[in-house]
């Protein structure tokens, strides 16, 4: 036999430990598909501001220089009213009203999952299982959350930031500020882009 030959396939592996895997009682393989979750869940950051500053602007054009990067980024939308994203009277709203525990939707450009259970909570735990293998997450909103933020200012909406340095990852703004973070202008989506690799990088290793 060939020395450097492996003494069994990758396929062959993965069939074991799937066959170890359904093997367990429920408790424990739920408990395994957590973790594996927890493991692939892609480091987060989040993108705060005041409102009318233009996050959601700036979040299309910094996406797409990540996209352009080869990166897959995921993004959460923080909606802090008590309603449903769901429009009313639509099959997939009637559904969940009816009391199905998950509604998903699926036609030839997309795929929407509903589930009526209160997140806002449990963004860390909603990340984990939704974007599990993605590269990034960018979260557009929850200023109070515990991910790393990058603020968007703009002088004529505010004149002070939202947010106190050390809770900073990066500073998008028409003006310089006397803060030790890195700091862009609102046109650098590259350079954005170019700062979230390298330190995604240095995230993960």
């Amino acid at each position: 036999m060939n020395p450097l030959s492996p003494s069994t396939s990758p396929a062959s592996d993965l069939d074991a430990v799937l066959a170890a895997v359904q093997a367990l009682p429920p408790q424990a393989l739920s408990a395994v598909v957590q973790a594996a979750l927890v493991r692939l869940r892609p480091p987060v950051v989040s993108v705060v501001a005041r409102s009318g500053t233009g996050k959601t602007t700036f979040l299309e054009a910094l996406v797409r220089e990540l996209m352009g990067r080869g990166l897959r980024v995921g993004v959460l939308k923080h909606h802090a009213h008590p309603t449903p994203f769901d429009t009313p009277g639509k099959d997939t709203y009637r559904l969940a009203e009816a009391g199905a525990a998950v509604v998903i939707g699926v036609g030839p450009v997309e795929v929407a999952v509903f589930r009526r259970e209160g997140g806002a909570e449990r963004v860390d735990a909603v990340i984990t299982r939704e974007a599990a293998g993605l590269d990034l997450v960018l979260t557009e909103g929850y200023r109070r959350g515990p991910y790393p933020k990058i603020e968007l200012h703009r002088s004529t909406r505010s004149d002070t930031l939202l947010c106190q340095a050390d809770e900073l990852l990066a500073l998008v703004s028409d003006r310089r500020w006397p803060l030790a973070v890195p700091q862009f202008g609102w046109e650098d989506t590259a350079g954005v882009a170019d700062f979230l690799v390298a330190w995604r990088a240095g995230h993960r290793g």
